[in-house]
């Protein structure tokens, strides 16, 4: 298999067969992400072509130094599901907005209620590592895989699920009381 820094190299330089490469040794991941988000398989086979798009035009931006080319392309098909999902939100329409503004103000047991689970989830956060809560935020709201944290902390897979197991565990705990 082609090395993917020499692949990703070659693209920015607008290489075709580079680009068939890189397209055949990494697509495989990249759809398996964005079929994980976008919950649709026709929907991520049309967002893969438009990932391969942005890698084709933004090539020339990868810098190895910064990190390794799948967790790069990873990211750039992770923003385009979000990009996909928020899009996919339906609009207010002129009635809802306006009902919006005549509604009542929310109900203050219920901005109470809320403010305290925000504050205790909060707290319970800051009781963990800053690496570890780092890695519960990117796993659990950022839909990222233990391999791609893994990779992203430079530390064995097992390690990073150990991490997550552990501070999931300590965030129940804290929850709790």
């Amino acid at each position: 298999m082609d090395n993917l820094n020499a692949l990703m190299s070659r693209v920015a330089l607008r290489d075709r067969a580079a680009y068939a490469r890189l397209y055949i040794a990494t697509s495989p991941k990249l759809f398996a992400i964005l079929v994980r988000m976008l919950k649709n398989r026709q929907e991520a086979e049309d967002a893969l072509q438009e990932v391969f798009i942005k890698v084709w035009q933004r090539a020339e931006r990868y810098l190895p130094e910064q990190g390794k080319p799948e967790t790069w392309l990873a990211a750039i098909a992770r923003n385009h599901a979000i990009d996909l999902m928020r899009a996919r939100r339906p609009q207010p329409s002129v009635i809802d907005e306006a009902f919006d503004l005549a509604s009542d103000e929310p109900d203050p047991e219920a901005v109470a209620i809320n403010r305290s689970e925000g504050g205790r989830i909060d707290r319970c956060m800051q009781a963990l590592e800053s690496d570890k809560a780092d890695a519960v935020k990117r796993a659990y709201i950022e839909g990222l895989s233990y391999q791609e944290l893994a990779e992203f902390y430079n530390i064995p897979v097992n390690t990073m699920r150990t991490w997550l197991r552990r501070s999931l565990l300590k965030l129940r705990e804290c929850l709790g009381q």
